[in-house]
């Protein structure tokens, strides 16, 4: 009698453990009310999921045309070395960043997303930074990524709630792109690449978004949803299979979306952090404008991180699902997790300038790689500053635009320096040969009424 109510203290609180790993939420995609929450704002792993990330800085590149789909994406060791799943491109190789992204939403290929971090940002750690300070940028307060791909790491967390802003924002900001979601297979050479998204073709209206499994966070699945006027996005997190993963979401799309509204409109997600309040506190602090001098050289170091103080190595995410989810478990090592400490941080009781500093975005890559992926050597010139890195690109852009043909040759990035504890992001277009030619190219804009100098790299 004795152990068998020793048994059932067991169960229930492996029960227990487990439940308190899942997560889910269903949003109205249209009016952004949340019709179904649990533990929403849990922290939990993002494993695959984190590709939806990866692919929204490679759709965002694409529109701003800094890449085409066609851009080869190199392969190096550390991407082909990746767990599986992968798509197996050999160091050196390339595919197209249309190919890339195809492996992704289909396959969830590991090495296409570290290769595609590694083309935007430069290095791995460079681009997981851009994915987190993006992800501060959309509104997600609980997300920190360390890698392109969702390979586990004890130090990258997401929650519920998160990614289902992720999911709306990808579709609202790049609906010229979100089809590759929907998409169930593509051929790879003569290979047919099938799709983990089991939801596509089975309930009606789902058109994404993605799966995602690592043993540490379970069986992950971010869905959109469309029946008429009606668009949800839902999120379900931590499943103890992919079938019951599937069924749990199949439940909350039947149940939730004949609730959700069919008026509304308008993004839901803002493209920029401009309304969030903190950002706006930072704008009255920090000044507008640096007052650096053609001698002041820009702070430009090595942004590599240091290697987690607690590595691990990664497990196979998404390998094929619950098919594989078996062999998984057998090869795949523990991944040891600690405690992360979590401050929360009350506006009112501390110094404005501590608030700035407990919301601010982790430390930026001295140089925006989107753009250039490193420092252009030679000559630069540069044409604003200011303590938005955002501010500094749409002065680029804005400035691209002024006088295409003097900058036709010159590549634009944005160079963070640190001022007094405080970050700031010069504006600056590099690629030019010599002094003489940067002199040139700065008179060409003055007579533009566009302000510059020129500075040696």
């Amino acid at each position: 009698m004795i152990i068998a109510m020793a048994m059932t203290f067991v169960c229930g609180d492996v029960v227990s453990s487990l439940a308190a790993r899942q997560a889910a939420i269903v949003v109205d995609a249209k009016t952004g009310k949340v019709l179904y929450s649990a533990d929403a704002n849990g922290r939990r792993y993002p494993a695959s999921l984190t590709k939806m990330m990866t692919l929204y800085l490679t759709f965002e590149a694409l529109a701003k045309g800094k890449i085409s789909r066609n851009s080869p994406v190199v392969f190096s060791a550390h991407a082909s070395a990746e767990a599986p799943t992968k798509l197996g491109v050999k160091p050196g190789d390339s595919v197209t960043v249309e190919t890339a992204i195809l492996s992704i939403v289909t396959k969830s290929a590991n090495d296409s997303a570290t290769a595609l971090g590694e083309m935007l940002g430069g290095n791995e750690p460079t681009f997981a930074r851009m994915m987190t300070a993006k992800a501060r940028a959309l509104g997600m307060t609980g997300t920190v990524f360390r890698n392109a791909n969702g390979l586990p790491d004890p130090g990258q967390f997401t929650t519920a709630r998160d990614m289902a802003t992720l999911g709306i924002a990808l579709r609202e900001h790049f609906p010229q792109y979100y089809g590759y979601f929907s998409q169930r297979s593509f051929l790879y050479g003569r290979q047919r690449i099938n799709g983990h998204n089991r939801l596509l073709g089975r309930i009606k209206g789902v058109d994404g978004i993605k799966t995602g499994y690592t043993r540490a966070s379970g069986f992950n699945l971010v869905s959109s949803v469309a029946d008429g006027n009606r668009r949800i996005v839902g999120v379900v997190m931590g499943g103890t299979s992919g079938g019951s993963r599937d069924n749990q979401m199949a439940t909350l799309i039947n149940t939730y979306l004949p609730r959700a509204s069919t008026r509304g409109g308008g993004d839901l997600v803002a493209k920029a952090s401009g309304n969030n309040p903190i950002t706006a506190l930072a704008k009255v602090l920090l000044p507008k404008h640096d007052a650096p001098t053609p001698d002041d050289k820009p702070m430009v170091e090595d942004d590599a991180v240091a290697s987690n103080d607690d590595p691990t190595t990664a497990d196979a995410t998404d390998a094929t699902d619950e098919q594989t989810t078996a062999a998984v478990e057998e090869t795949a090592p523990v991944v040891k997790t600690r405690k992360v400490k979590t401050v929360i941080v009350s506006a009112p009781q501390i110094a404005t300038a501590q608030v700035v500093a407990a919301y601010a975005e982790p430390t930026p890559a001295a140089v925006d790689p989107v753009n250039t992926a490193s420092v252009p050597s030679g000559w630069a010139i540069q044409v604003a500053s200011s303590p938005k890195q955002s501010e500094a690109q749409a002065f680029l852009d804005k400035t691209t635009k002024q006088a295409p043909k003097v900058l036709a040759d010159a590549s634009g990035f944005t160079v963070a320096f640190d001022k007094d504890g405080v970050t700031y992001y010069r504006a600056r277009f590099g690629g030019f040969g010599s002094k003489t030619a940067a002199w040139k190219a700065c008179t060409a804009l003055k007579k533009k009424n566009i302000e510059c100098y020129a500075v040696q790299q």
